[in-house]
């Protein structure tokens, strides 16, 4: 099981949020400020430079208000 984080997985897993997040209109420091986080946190998981763990995830799924067994099962499907 390959670890990177340029794993095609991943790589779609990130174009799911970035794309998620530009449908709701909202910026980065939007959704950092709504997370409690800095922008830099949400830029660096965009960006493919850190992960985010399950607990980290739902939070910006509900951010997002996504579902997130939506994004899990298009994940097992690559």
């Amino acid at each position: 099981m390959q670890k990177s984080l340029r794993s095609p997985r991943q790589r779609i897993l990130l174009a799911l949020l970035v794309g998620a997040r530009k449908e709701k209109g909202l910026t980065q420091a939007e959704v950092a400020a709504a997370l409690g986080k800095p922008q830099s946190f949400v830029a660096k998981y965009e960006n493919g430079e850190r992960r985010i763990d399950i607990i980290e995830f739902v939070d910006i799924a509900r951010v997002l208000d996504i579902e997130p067994t939506k994004i899990f099962n298009r994940l097992r499907q690559e």
